[in-house]
């Protein structure tokens, strides 16, 4: 397949859902010359799984696979080890090198589940950054001044709060700019928050006497509060390895006000066309077209029938795990360990609270209540259990 040409109707595509591009005309200029472009991103990894945060520069590498472009995804292996001081306002803890190699394998496992791995030329950035010895990182960092790496916000914030920046901090954008050297890279995606160590590859290019790559960043995905963005560390992330029964339900508990950020940024749905539709039938569609981005579209269709037989409709599931426990067992007991709560001050507080029904029954406060035949529990929306009682001999 030949690449895409800047004057095409592909234009769309490839600005969709984009915060910016640095530039515009320089990357249409690229386009015109008719040759497959590298298209790098690169990963730090600092947690074993990724989630639909990163889907949002996945999908846009994907629009360039799809258009005939080379894409270059750079798994940080040398990089993560100092940690990237992006929006940080401390410095990161150094991860160890098993942890790292941990966590890339799993990189590399998963992003197939977006990619085409005949045309994703997946690298290790120690590959070259390990090669650079101490000579050539100290003729690296001569390249840069403080006072450009001062500018950045998050540095001059610490700085101005005599909060302590480390100076392998200071290094990170350098090194990181380093690997569009090492690959030539016409095009860098990223988030809203890498934009500083995005134009440092430009930069560091400019110095190398290479062609200065176009910077594209996508918008940070607010995560299932709706509030912060989607991150493993605040508990608000849908996973890419979440089983279809958990993804879907996830999405469906996003704030309506959020459907049409990830329809556009997440899926190929015009997110007019959820606008125009009752907001449980449109989060239903958009749960659907993303969990069967990883999943079988029967299984996503499978799942959306599960949720609305349950949610909507108001019955059973029908694979609900089981429980055994102790005849006569007191309700708080069994929620504690069927492990539908985690304490016995959640299982107090649930009750409390109204969350518990037993076989389609509100609880309340009844913490007395007491088990001696089979029943199914309902905590919440979502998590169903069935109490199958044992008779212990004394």
């Amino acid at each position: 397949m030949s690449p895409v040409n800047a004057s095409t109707d592909h234009w769309q595509k490839i600005v969709r859902g984009c915060a910016e591009i640095i530039s515009e005309a320089e990357l249409k200029d690229k386009l015109e010359k008719s040759k497959p472009l590298r298209i790098k991103l690169g990963v730090d990894p600092t947690a074993p799984d990724l989630h639909l945060g990163h889907l949002v520069v996945l999908r846009k590498l994907k629009t360039f696979q799809d258009l005939g472009h080379q894409v270059e995804f750079i798994i940080g292996d040398f990089t993560a080890r100092i940690g990237d001081p992006s929006g940080q306002s401390a410095t990161r803890p150094t991860l160890k090198p098993q942890e790292v190699w941990e966590h890339a394998k799993t990189y590399q496992d998963q992003v197939f589940r977006v990619l085409k791995k005949e045309s994703t030329q997946v690298r290790f950035n120690s590959t070259w950054l390990n090669s650079l010895g101490i000579p050539g990182l100290l003729d690296l960092q001569r390249r840069v001044s403080v006072a450009q790496m001062l500018q950045r916000a998050d540095f001059a914030e610490r700085f101005k709060n005599e909060r302590p920046i480390s100076l392998l901090e200071l290094i990170y954008p350098v090194l990181q700019g380093y690997d569009s050297v090492a690959i030539q890279a016409d095009v860098e995606l990223g988030g809203t928050d890498q934009k500083f160590n995005l134009l440092m590859g430009r930069e560091v290019q400019t110095d190398f006497k290479q062609e200065p790559q176009v910077v594209m960043t996508m918008p940070l995905l607010e995560g299932l509060d709706g509030v912060r963005k989607m991150s493993k560390s605040y508990g608000n992330y849908v996973a890419f390895n979440d089983p279809p029964k958990e993804m879907f339900g996830k999405i469906m508990s996003i704030p309506d006000s959020l459907m049409s950020k990830y329809a556009e940024l997440l899926t190929d749905l015009d997110p007019r066309l959820l606008q125009s539709m009752h907001p449980r039938e449109a989060k239903a569609l958009l749960a659907k077209t993303i969990t069967a981005q990883f999943y079988e579209a029967d299984a996503a269709e499978k799942e959306a029938q599960t949720f609305d037989k349950v949610f909507s409709r108001k019955e059973v599931p029908e694979d609900i795990p089981e429980h055994a426990g102790k005849y006569n067992q007191r309700i708080a007991v069994f929620l504690v360990e069927s492990k539908l709560a985690e304490s016995k001050n959640e299982a107090t507080r649930l009750l409390q609270q109204g969350a518990v029904e037993v076989d389609g029954k509100r609880v309340g406060n009844d913490f007395n209540l007491k088990f001696d035949k089979p029943v199914i529990v309902r905590v919440g929306k979502r998590r169903f259990m069935r109490f199958i009682p044992v008779h212990l001999s004394e």
